[in-house]
Protein backbone atom coordinates (compact mmCIF):
# COMPACT_ATOMS: atom_id res chain seq x y z
CA UNK A 1 0.00 0.00 0.00
CA UNK A 2 1.41 3.38 -1.01
CA UNK A 3 1.33 5.90 1.82
CA UNK A 4 -0.38 9.14 0.92
CA UNK A 5 1.33 12.51 1.25
CA UNK A 6 0.27 14.00 4.61
CA UNK A 7 -2.98 15.94 4.37
CA UNK A 8 -5.56 17.23 6.81
CA UNK A 9 -9.24 16.46 6.49
CA UNK A 10 -12.48 18.03 7.73
CA UNK A 11 -16.08 17.02 7.07
CA UNK A 12 -18.89 19.56 6.98
CA UNK A 13 -22.47 19.22 5.77
CA UNK A 14 -21.79 16.42 3.35
CA UNK A 15 -18.49 17.73 2.02
CA UNK A 16 -15.04 16.39 2.89
CA UNK A 17 -12.32 19.03 2.52
CA UNK A 18 -8.84 17.52 2.33
CA UNK A 19 -5.43 18.95 1.63
CA UNK A 20 -2.51 20.89 2.92
CA UNK A 21 -1.53 24.51 2.43
CA UNK A 22 1.52 26.37 3.71
CA UNK A 23 2.89 29.53 2.10
CA UNK A 24 5.89 28.92 -0.16
CA UNK A 25 5.69 25.17 0.55
CA UNK A 26 2.67 23.55 -1.07
CA UNK A 27 -1.06 23.94 -1.57
CA UNK A 28 -3.48 21.29 -2.77
CA UNK A 29 -7.15 20.75 -1.95
CA UNK A 30 -9.72 18.10 -2.76
CA UNK A 31 -13.47 18.05 -2.21
CA UNK A 32 -14.13 14.40 -2.82
CA UNK A 33 -17.92 14.56 -3.03
CA UNK A 34 -17.66 17.22 -5.77
CA UNK A 35 -14.95 15.21 -7.59
CA UNK A 36 -12.73 18.27 -7.91
CA UNK A 37 -9.23 19.42 -6.97
CA UNK A 38 -7.97 22.95 -6.37
CA UNK A 39 -4.29 23.74 -6.94
CA UNK A 40 -1.44 21.29 -7.30
CA UNK A 41 1.58 22.33 -5.26
CA UNK A 42 1.74 18.73 -4.08
CA UNK A 43 0.12 15.64 -5.54
CA UNK A 44 -1.05 13.20 -2.87
CA UNK A 45 -1.16 9.71 -4.32
CA UNK A 46 -4.87 9.13 -3.79
CA UNK A 47 -5.77 12.56 -5.18
CA UNK A 48 -4.63 11.24 -8.55
CA UNK A 49 -8.02 9.58 -9.09
CA UNK A 50 -9.79 12.96 -9.29
CA UNK A 51 -9.75 14.07 -12.90
CA UNK A 52 -10.85 17.73 -12.67
CA UNK A 53 -8.40 20.34 -11.38
CA UNK A 54 -8.77 24.11 -10.97
CA UNK A 55 -5.56 26.10 -10.55
CA UNK A 56 -5.82 29.54 -8.92
CA UNK A 57 -2.44 30.86 -10.08
CA UNK A 58 0.95 29.62 -11.18
CA UNK A 59 3.27 30.26 -8.24
CA UNK A 60 5.25 27.08 -7.63
CA UNK A 61 3.66 26.22 -4.30
CA UNK A 62 0.36 25.97 -6.19
CA UNK A 63 1.44 24.28 -9.43
CA UNK A 64 4.77 22.49 -8.91
CA UNK A 65 3.27 18.98 -8.86
CA UNK A 66 1.26 19.39 -12.06
CA UNK A 67 3.62 17.21 -14.15
CA UNK A 68 3.47 14.44 -11.54
CA UNK A 69 -0.33 14.55 -11.50
CA UNK A 70 -0.60 14.28 -15.29
CA UNK A 71 2.10 11.64 -15.58
CA UNK A 72 0.76 9.44 -12.78
CA UNK A 73 -2.69 9.32 -14.34
CA UNK A 74 -1.13 8.21 -17.64
CA UNK A 75 1.01 5.63 -15.86
CA UNK A 76 -2.07 4.21 -14.11
CA UNK A 77 -3.98 4.14 -17.43
CA UNK A 78 -6.53 6.74 -16.32
CA UNK A 79 -8.22 9.18 -18.66
CA UNK A 80 -6.33 12.45 -19.23
CA UNK A 81 -7.31 15.05 -16.63
CA UNK A 82 -9.05 18.32 -17.42
CA UNK A 83 -7.17 21.26 -15.92
CA UNK A 84 -8.60 24.77 -15.65
CA UNK A 85 -6.27 27.70 -15.00
CA UNK A 86 -5.97 31.43 -15.71
CA UNK A 87 -6.12 31.93 -19.46
CA UNK A 88 -2.83 33.82 -19.60
CA UNK A 89 -0.99 30.80 -18.13
CA UNK A 90 -2.20 28.10 -20.53
CA UNK A 91 0.55 28.31 -23.17
CA UNK A 92 3.38 28.45 -20.64
CA UNK A 93 1.93 25.59 -18.60
CA UNK A 94 1.66 23.52 -21.78
CA UNK A 95 5.30 24.30 -22.62
CA UNK A 96 6.32 23.20 -19.13
CA UNK A 97 4.52 19.87 -19.51
CA UNK A 98 6.18 19.27 -22.87
CA UNK A 99 9.57 19.96 -21.34
CA UNK A 100 8.85 17.31 -18.72
CA UNK A 101 7.72 14.99 -21.50
CA UNK A 102 11.19 15.30 -23.01
CA UNK A 103 12.89 14.77 -19.64
CA UNK A 104 10.66 11.87 -18.59
CA UNK A 105 10.38 10.26 -22.04
CA UNK A 106 6.67 9.81 -21.33
CA UNK A 107 3.55 11.49 -22.69
CA UNK A 108 1.78 14.21 -20.73
CA UNK A 109 -1.84 13.75 -21.86
CA UNK A 110 -4.23 16.33 -20.47
CA UNK A 111 -6.58 19.11 -21.50
CA UNK A 112 -5.68 22.64 -20.41
CA UNK A 113 -8.56 25.10 -20.46
CA UNK A 114 -8.03 28.81 -19.87
CA UNK A 115 -10.46 30.72 -17.70
CA UNK A 116 -11.30 34.39 -17.53
CA UNK A 117 -13.10 36.03 -14.61
CA UNK A 118 -16.79 35.25 -14.82
CA UNK A 119 -16.40 32.02 -16.78
CA UNK A 120 -18.63 29.17 -15.66
CA UNK A 121 -17.78 25.47 -15.85
CA UNK A 122 -20.29 22.68 -15.29
CA UNK A 123 -18.64 19.82 -13.41
CA UNK A 124 -21.84 17.77 -13.20
CA UNK A 125 -25.56 18.18 -13.78
CA UNK A 126 -25.86 19.49 -10.25
CA UNK A 127 -22.78 21.70 -9.80
CA UNK A 128 -21.22 24.62 -11.67
CA UNK A 129 -17.93 26.40 -10.89
CA UNK A 130 -17.55 30.15 -11.42
CA UNK A 131 -14.11 31.77 -11.75
CA UNK A 132 -13.71 35.08 -9.93
CA UNK A 133 -10.89 37.66 -10.08
CA UNK A 134 -8.73 37.83 -6.96
CA UNK A 135 -5.80 40.10 -6.03
CA UNK A 136 -2.32 38.62 -6.04
CA UNK A 137 1.08 39.51 -7.51
CA UNK A 138 0.29 37.59 -10.72
CA UNK A 139 -2.99 36.87 -12.46
CA UNK A 140 -5.10 34.81 -10.09
CA UNK A 141 -8.59 33.38 -9.80
CA UNK A 142 -10.80 32.17 -7.01
CA UNK A 143 -13.59 29.67 -7.50
CA UNK A 144 -17.13 29.23 -6.23
CA UNK A 145 -19.03 25.96 -6.61
CA UNK A 146 -22.77 26.50 -6.90
CA UNK A 147 -25.34 23.78 -6.52
CA UNK A 148 -28.16 24.06 -9.02
CA UNK A 149 -31.56 23.66 -7.47
CA UNK A 150 -34.95 23.82 -9.16
CA UNK A 151 -37.94 25.30 -7.40
CA UNK A 152 -41.53 25.48 -8.52
CA UNK A 153 -42.32 28.91 -9.94
CA UNK A 154 -44.48 30.98 -7.58
CA UNK A 155 -47.44 31.02 -9.98
CA UNK A 156 -47.69 27.24 -9.89
CA UNK A 157 -47.40 26.74 -6.13
CA UNK A 158 -50.50 25.01 -4.80
CA UNK A 159 -51.50 23.27 -8.03
CA UNK A 160 -52.13 19.54 -7.76
CA UNK A 161 -49.82 16.98 -9.30
CA UNK A 162 -52.00 16.21 -12.32
CA UNK A 163 -52.19 19.89 -13.31
CA UNK A 164 -48.43 20.31 -12.92
CA UNK A 165 -47.86 17.21 -15.05
CA UNK A 166 -50.13 18.53 -17.78
CA UNK A 167 -48.37 21.89 -17.80
CA UNK A 168 -45.01 20.18 -18.05
CA UNK A 169 -46.18 17.93 -20.90
CA UNK A 170 -47.46 20.99 -22.75
CA UNK A 171 -43.98 22.47 -22.72
CA UNK A 172 -44.51 24.98 -19.91
CA UNK A 173 -41.50 25.59 -17.70
CA UNK A 174 -42.89 25.09 -14.23
CA UNK A 175 -39.61 25.40 -12.30
CA UNK A 176 -36.85 27.98 -12.09
CA UNK A 177 -33.19 27.41 -11.33
CA UNK A 178 -31.67 28.79 -8.18
CA UNK A 179 -28.02 28.48 -7.22
CA UNK A 180 -26.60 27.92 -3.76
CA UNK A 181 -22.89 28.61 -3.17
CA UNK A 182 -21.83 25.47 -1.33
CA UNK A 183 -18.05 25.84 -1.53
CA UNK A 184 -15.61 28.67 -2.28
CA UNK A 185 -11.84 28.81 -2.63
CA UNK A 186 -10.01 32.13 -2.89
CA UNK A 187 -6.45 30.93 -3.49
CA UNK A 188 -3.91 33.61 -2.56
CA UNK A 189 -5.38 37.09 -2.37
CA UNK A 190 -5.30 40.42 -0.59
CA UNK A 191 -8.56 41.66 1.00
CA UNK A 192 -10.07 43.20 -2.17
CA UNK A 193 -10.26 39.68 -3.61
CA UNK A 194 -12.96 38.96 -1.04
CA UNK A 195 -14.53 42.41 -0.86
CA UNK A 196 -15.07 42.63 -4.62
CA UNK A 197 -16.64 39.15 -4.75
CA UNK A 198 -19.31 39.10 -2.01
CA UNK A 199 -20.25 35.51 -2.82
CA UNK A 200 -17.08 34.45 -1.00
CA UNK A 201 -18.70 35.70 2.20
CA UNK A 202 -21.90 33.77 1.46
CA UNK A 203 -20.65 30.27 0.54
CA UNK A 204 -21.46 27.52 3.03
CA UNK A 205 -17.78 26.57 3.17
CA UNK A 206 -14.99 29.07 2.49
CA UNK A 207 -11.37 27.99 2.08
CA UNK A 208 -9.15 31.03 2.09
CA UNK A 209 -5.75 32.32 3.14
CA UNK A 210 -4.40 33.83 6.33
CA UNK A 211 -0.71 34.04 5.54
CA UNK A 212 0.29 36.44 8.33
CA UNK A 213 -0.74 36.68 11.97
CA UNK A 214 2.01 38.55 13.85
CA UNK A 215 0.94 42.06 14.98
CA UNK A 216 4.27 43.61 13.97
CA UNK A 217 3.97 42.63 10.32
CA UNK A 218 3.01 45.62 8.18
CA UNK A 219 -0.44 45.29 6.62
CA UNK A 220 0.37 47.53 3.66
CA UNK A 221 3.31 45.33 2.68
CA UNK A 222 1.27 42.15 3.18
CA UNK A 223 -1.51 43.48 0.96
CA UNK A 224 0.94 44.69 -1.67
CA UNK A 225 2.22 41.14 -2.00
CA UNK A 226 -1.28 39.73 -2.39
CA UNK A 227 -1.89 38.22 1.03
CA UNK A 228 -4.03 38.62 4.14
CA UNK A 229 -3.43 39.17 7.85
CA UNK A 230 -5.58 37.96 10.74
CA UNK A 231 -6.58 41.59 11.36
CA UNK A 232 -8.28 41.61 7.96
CA UNK A 233 -10.70 39.01 9.31
CA UNK A 234 -11.37 40.97 12.48
CA UNK A 235 -12.23 44.08 10.47
CA UNK A 236 -14.67 42.11 8.31
CA UNK A 237 -16.06 39.78 10.96
CA UNK A 238 -19.67 40.84 10.41
CA UNK A 239 -19.45 40.14 6.66
CA UNK A 240 -18.64 36.44 6.93
CA UNK A 241 -21.91 34.50 6.72
CA UNK A 242 -20.15 31.19 6.05
CA UNK A 243 -20.94 28.11 8.12
CA UNK A 244 -17.28 27.07 7.98
CA UNK A 245 -14.17 29.16 7.26
CA UNK A 246 -10.91 27.29 6.72
CA UNK A 247 -7.95 29.63 7.15
CA UNK A 248 -4.81 28.21 5.58
CA UNK A 249 -1.59 29.11 3.72
CA UNK A 250 0.09 30.30 6.92
CA UNK A 251 3.63 31.61 6.70
CA UNK A 252 6.47 29.27 7.65
CA UNK A 253 7.72 32.05 9.91
CA UNK A 254 5.31 30.76 12.56
CA UNK A 255 5.01 27.45 14.33
CA UNK A 256 1.65 25.97 15.33
CA UNK A 257 1.65 27.32 18.87
CA UNK A 258 2.54 30.82 17.71
CA UNK A 259 -0.32 30.82 15.21
CA UNK A 260 -2.87 29.65 17.77
CA UNK A 261 -1.69 32.18 20.34
CA UNK A 262 -1.64 35.20 18.01
CA UNK A 263 -4.93 34.36 16.29
CA UNK A 264 -6.69 33.81 19.64
CA UNK A 265 -5.77 37.35 20.69
CA UNK A 266 -7.45 38.82 17.61
CA UNK A 267 -10.28 36.31 17.15
CA UNK A 268 -10.77 34.76 20.60
CA UNK A 269 -13.87 32.80 19.61
CA UNK A 270 -12.59 32.00 16.08
CA UNK A 271 -15.53 33.74 14.40
CA UNK A 272 -18.16 32.23 16.72
CA UNK A 273 -16.51 28.84 16.32
CA UNK A 274 -16.89 28.83 12.54
CA UNK A 275 -13.18 29.21 11.73
CA UNK A 276 -10.77 26.29 11.52
CA UNK A 277 -7.04 26.96 11.38
CA UNK A 278 -5.43 24.54 8.92
CA UNK A 279 -2.34 23.60 10.93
Amino acid sequence: MVENAPVLSHHHDGLTIEGYSRAAVQTCWRVNELKVLFDCGIQPWDFMGTSTLFISHTHLDHIAALPAYVSRRRMMKMDPPVIYLPDSAVDTAWDMLQMFRRLDRGAMPCELIGLLPGDETSISREYVVTALPTRHTIESLGFVVHQRRHKLKPEFVGLDGDKLRDLKLSGTEITQETRVPVFAYTGDTSPPGLDENPVFYEANVLVTEMTFVAPEHRKDKIHKHGHMHVDDYRKRADRFKNELIIAAHLSTRYNTNQVKRMVSKVLPDLMQGRMRLWL
